[in-house]
């Protein structure tokens, strides 16, 4: 029976909860006072819908280092952004590498485009998920033209060198895409510092935003043909699509009231600070790792050092499965993890948890010492002897 009504929301790589206020009170705001629809007609509301879609891109733009608003394109996650960039760049004879860290969003794009004449190597991670760039290099031929590459894996956590590949992919004149779903918000990005030419974020992660939002930051040079086509509220006239940005790549009426959520949590990011929320992570973890060295029935899978991972953590037990486990926190105690393969099985293959899948506790910035206690002395009772 679950405890008194005790609440623990420990899937934040899903999807964030709870959300800032302000994340609520704009959407809100947006639905009650403003509801007009961007870039589709005069009057008062929509021009101040496209006011705030605007905002909400420069936000973006400011926390990922991105010298040009327009460069960043709302999507409805990180997933539709890294099928615009791989289905709008990819043509037949082109070669991609990849890392054997990837979601599905990589891996399935990749693997129906072999169908149009592309071919894709997978870089082998090491058992904890880290990557070698040498590796990433020795993959590359003259055909090669898309390094696609996770930031941090969304099944153990690890932050992958993507800087040192872009240091690659720069000298060899190849287009790197990172997907950022899970890092955006809690690691510090510089998208013109760091070389990246594509950057796949999602909105309903640690941007505190609403589910259905995302975006692509696409360098000035790169021009990936549109997902879909259709009407943008400009150049009305002409049947072609716009080749303008962000018009683009958004035909049809955006989802304003989510880019308003999103803007406010960006804006909550930006104000408390990239650094204090991975400090405040990175604490989190300690206490995690030291709380399950205790449990010897709980294995972790991944890097031990804090630092070299973001808020996730999966596991494994002596004597139940991952999903046995993750049903009792949730109906027993009230906490809310994520039993599986977490849409990466390629990922899974790598840390060898491929047949059994794992539990995956994963933070937010919104998660307390309080949180790690109780999800500790939870599994210290369904594990015990």
């Amino acid at each position: 029976m679950q405890r008194a009504g005790r609440s623990v929301y420990l899937d934040n790589a899903a999807t964030t909860y709870p959300k800032p206020e302000p994340v609520y009170e704009a959407v809100d705001a947006f639905m009650r006072d403003l509801g007009g629809s961007s870039g589709r007609s005069g009057h008062w509301r929509a021009v101040e819908t496209g006011r705030m879609v605007f905002a909400a891109r420069e936000a973006i733009a400011k926390l990922i280092g991105a010298p040009d608003p327009l460069r960043v394109v709302f999507t409805r996650n990180a997933t539709e952004a890294l099928n615009l960039a791989i289905q709008g760049l990819l043509a037949p004879g082109d070669h991609v590498v990849t890392s054997s860290m990837e979601h599905n969003s990589v891996m399935r794009p990749l693997e129906a485009a072999v169908a149009r004449g592309i071919s894709y190597t997978v870089v082998d991670c090491a058992a904890d998920g880290s990557l070698e760039p040498l590796d990433i290099e020795r993959a590359i031929r003259p055909e090669t033209s898309l390094v696609v590459l996770n930031h941090a894996s969304n099944v153990t956590g690890t932050i992958l060198p993507v800087e040192r590949v872009a240091e690659i992919t720069s000298r060899k004149g190849i287009t790197l895409l990172v997907d950022a779903a899970q890092t955006v918000g809690r690691l510090p990005i510089d998208v013109s510092r760091a070389g990246i030419d594509l950057l796949a974020i999602t909105g309903h992660k640690e941007l505190f935003g609403l589910q259905g939002t995302g975006a692509l930051y696409i360098r000035e040079d790169i021009d990936p043909l549109p997902l879909c086509y259709g009407g943008t509220g400009s150049r009305s006239s002409e049947l072609e699509q716009p080749v303008e940005l962000p018009d683009r790549f958004e035909s049809g009426t955006l989802n304003a009231h989510g880019i308003s959520g999103l803007k406010a949590g960006v804006e909550f990011v930006a104000t408390t600070g990239v650094g204090p929320i991975r400090e405040h992570e990175i604490a989190l973890l300690e206490r995690l790792g030291a709380g399950l060295q205790r449990l010897k029935s709980v294995h972790t899978h991944g890097p031990t050092d804090q630092r070299a991972l973001i808020g996730i953590v999966p596991l494994t037990f002596d004597t139940l499965s991952p999903p046995e486990v993750a049903e009792i926190l949730d109906t027993r105690y009230g906490v809310a993890t994520r039993a599986g393969l977490h849409c990466a099985p390629t990922a899974h293959r790598t840390i060898g948890t491929l047949e059994t899948g794992t539990l995956r506790v994963s933070l937010s910035y919104l998660n307390t010492d309080e949180d790690i206690d109780y999800l500790l002395e939870c599994l210290s009772e369904i594990t015990a002897p």
